[in-house]
């Protein structure tokens, strides 16, 4: 097999370096340098301008407004996405709900949901995840209980990302708790975040910001023509989600921006009175991560490249991409903060501006990093726990 890239692939790649070079405004693009989060404003403004190519909705199909890529154009896409560093678009919309919707939504749910999933004139977020039931999901609780044209939903989601901005959510509720298997009885629902009954409550998170939310539904009612997929058949769904998460979620463009970042910025940091680049330790540590980096690259050209046309059925090496990835993810994102060493350290005060005048500690980027690798703590958590994935890749690649 061979992985390296064609003369087309490699000119597909200098076309979107150059487009990301021209189109990203300037503001966006020297916060993500300095490894600072996107906000919701900036990423709807950069996936609009991708939107305006078709380009936004890029593993999507040219019939529902995507630009009919091959996955190994779709990784492209991502890793100069990450590297530059521009906003990813949204993985909720683009790389979850959207697939969802092309494969299991009915005509009139795709012509209503999708143009507005790509262009983010709605932001979607994912209830599954509950207090009892997050790696063993098919344990879930929250229910909907059919009353006629709708469904009325009671229960708890928690650990869900961004629900205190979205506008809709995609959820699993049990709607036949007499089913005999816990991966049966459950349906796939789309709830309107304006819907009587929903209470969303923050958590903030070990890195001070507040991503996450606990979402109460007392009573909510969903119109059944709002259920994707056949009534107690959302297992599937969820299935197929799944996997295109899983696939996504290695992230390799952005650990290669962290490594590169952490070498440019290793020029300016001092340490034993030298620049901390010329530290062989370092230096050794640096290589260290490349070769992860390179040898997970190529495990990822190997899934991409054994895709076949009309295949839905997601590789079990995609969980190979997360677990790695996101120890990769881990990895650097400890490197960019220990190369700030002891100005990485954040002063939470400032964020209570009236309660301290005092400057921070070092660089903006230093404490960035330390929220960065933070929040990352969690990334071999979300999107299926890396022991989880380890028992799917001894099962379904080992055989074991």
């Amino acid at each position: 097999m061979d992985l390296r890239l064609s003369a087309d692939e490699q000119a597909f790649r200098d076309e979107i370096r150059a487009f990301i070079r021209d189109n990203l405004p300037d503001d966006i693009r020297q916060k993500m340098r300095l490894g600072y989060g996107a906000e919701k404003e900036d990423i709807v403004r950069w996936q609009r301008i991708l939107n305006q190519k078709h380009w936004a909705a890029y593993s999507w199909p040219k019939e529902w407004g995507g630009p009919g890529w091959t996955p190994v154009q779709r990784m492209i896409f991502l890793e100069e996405l990450q590297t530059a560093p521009a906003p990813d678009v949204s993985g909720f919309n683009i790389q979850m709900i959207g697939p969802v919707l092309i494969q299991f939504g009915t005509d009139g749910q795709k012509k209503r949901f999708l143009p507005a999933t790509a262009n983010l004139d709605i932001w979607w977020c994912q209830g599954f995840s509950e207090p009892g039931a997050g790696s063993d999901l098919a344990a879930l609780k929250t229910a909907a209980r059919r009353e006629g044209d709708e469904y009325v939903v009671n229960g708890q989601k928690i650990w869900t990302s961004t629900a205190h901005i979205a506008d809709w959510c995609f959820c699993l509720a049990r709607t036949n708790p007499q089913a005999p298997k816990r991966q049966e009885g459950i349906s796939f629902l789309l709830i309107d975040m304006k819907t009587p009954g929903i209470t969303v409550r923050p958590i903030v998170s070990i890195d001070g910001n507040h991503h996450l939310n606990e979402v109460f539904f007392d009573d909510v009612r969903v119109p059944v023509d709002m259920r994707v997929g056949e009534e107690n058949k959302g297992w599937d769904v969820a299935k197929f989600l799944l996997g295109n998460e899983r696939t996504g979620i290695a992230r390799l463009g952005k650990s290669k921006e962290r490594v590169a970042f952490s070498k440019e910025m290793a020029h300016e940091v001092r340490s034993n009175g030298k620049p901390l680049i010329e530290d062989a330790e370092f230096r050794r540590r640096i290589a260290q991560l490349e070769v992860d980096i390179k040898a997970l690259e190529i495990t990822q050209l190997r899934v991409v490249s054994a895709w076949t046309p009309g295949s839905n059925k997601p590789d079990p090496l995609s969980s190979v991409l997360k677990v790695k990835g996101t120890e990769l993810l881990q990895a650097t994102t400890e490197l960019a903060m220990d190369v700030g060493g002891p100005l990485s350290m954040p002063d939470w005060a400032l964020e209570l501006e009236s309660l301290s005048n005092e400057p921070e500690l070092g660089p903006s980027w230093a404490s960035e990093a330390t929220r960065h690798y933070l929040f990352l703590r969690a990334a071999s958590i979300y999107g299926g726990t890396n022991e989880i994935m380890k028992n799917i890749v001894a099962k379904a690649v080992l055989g074991l």
